[in-house]
């Protein structure tokens, strides 16, 4: 279907002055659900609320129909989700704990599983220092960074991420947000300040764990996002923990997110070089985080 065809089957016919925004929720609905996409009423509100700039609440108390531009920017919205593009590129925002973060097609949506990563992160940080050292590896928007800041005003919080998009996207959420944080460019630790080897009280990351073979039968949208940021396996856990052990403080913890069938091949490997090491699990029981702290001096 054309875009001017789905307008006015979605809108009824313009001389009208347009269907409700109820029945072309309706509609919309149904198209969106044709095409095989998720929560296709939920992705309808949403996009139309993006277009008629409102919250829920006004877009159903509103009665007039559309517009021609405004049922023109819908139909555009919904042929986009429709052939695969994320929503959350098509509405360039995604919420997570309490903050509402621009997205960007190329960086990485924060997915709200990651939450739990934060809240173990959160979790360690309350038993340690007043004024902790953390640094968030491959922060992709910033998510995992801005939130432990968020609720850890006195934490200095550090970020890297080898793709210059994302660290230009973390930095513009981090200044809309006004949450001061470091972020920069570069693999890994390596774009880390010498002086804070042997500092960090948190290493924190949520890696590209997915396998080769898992990346192939994942859905067009999940491939519409970066290729580095999904596909890695356990080998982004093993280089992180190599390094980790001349930057963490004695006590300082290592904590990365992990794929399902990850925990016990992930707690061997951080077993081998740290001590308290754990496997987490989310809300659905599966393994979800892996941490472990450097052994303190005696």
């Amino acid at each position: 279907m054309t875009e001017a065809a789905s307008q006015e089957r979605l809108n009824g016919p313009r001389s009208s002055g347009g269907l409700s925004p109820a029945a072309t929720l309706t509609r919309a609905t149904e198209y969106l659900a044709r095409h095989g996409v998720d929560a296709p009423r939920r992705t309808a509100e949403i996009l139309l609320m993006r277009v008629l700039k409102t919250d829920r609440a006004g877009l159903y108390r509103r009665r007039e129909g559309l517009n021609s531009t405004e049922a023109r920017l819908f139909g555009r919205l919904l042929c986009q989700r429709c052939t695969g593009t994320p929503l959350q590129y098509v509405v360039p925002e995604q919420q997570f704990m309490d903050l509402v973060l621009e997205t960007k097609p190329g960086v990485f949506v924060p997915r709200p599983e990651t939450e739990q990563l934060v809240e173990a992160a959160l979790e360690v940080l309350a038993g340690g220092p007043a004024e902790p050292i953390v640094v968030d590896v491959g922060t992709g928007t910033g998510a995992i960074a801005l939130a432990i800041k968020r609720f850890t005003s006195g934490a200095r919080v550090l970020a890297t991420d080898i793709s210059l998009d994302a660290v230009n996207l973390a930095q513009a959420n981090a200044d809309r947000l006004n949450l001061d944080i470091g972020i920069r460019h570069g693999d890994l630790l390596d774009p880390l300040p010498s002086e804070l080897r042997g500092r960090v009280d948190l290493l924190v990351s949520n890696p590209p764990y997915i396998g080769l073979e898992e990346y192939e039968s994942l859905p067009s949208e999940v491939k519409a996002e970066p290729y580095e940021a999904l596909v890695g396996g356990i080998e982004f856990h093993r280089r992180l923990a190599d390094s980790a052990l001349e930057w963490l403080a004695p006590g300082g913890w290592l904590m990365t997110e992990i794929g399902a069938g990850q925990g016990n091949e992930v707690k061997r490997l951080f077993a081998e070089l740290l001590d308290r090491v754990e496997v987490l699990k989310d809300l659905a029981a599966r393994d979800r985080v892996v941490r472990g702290s450097l052994k303190k001096l005696a």
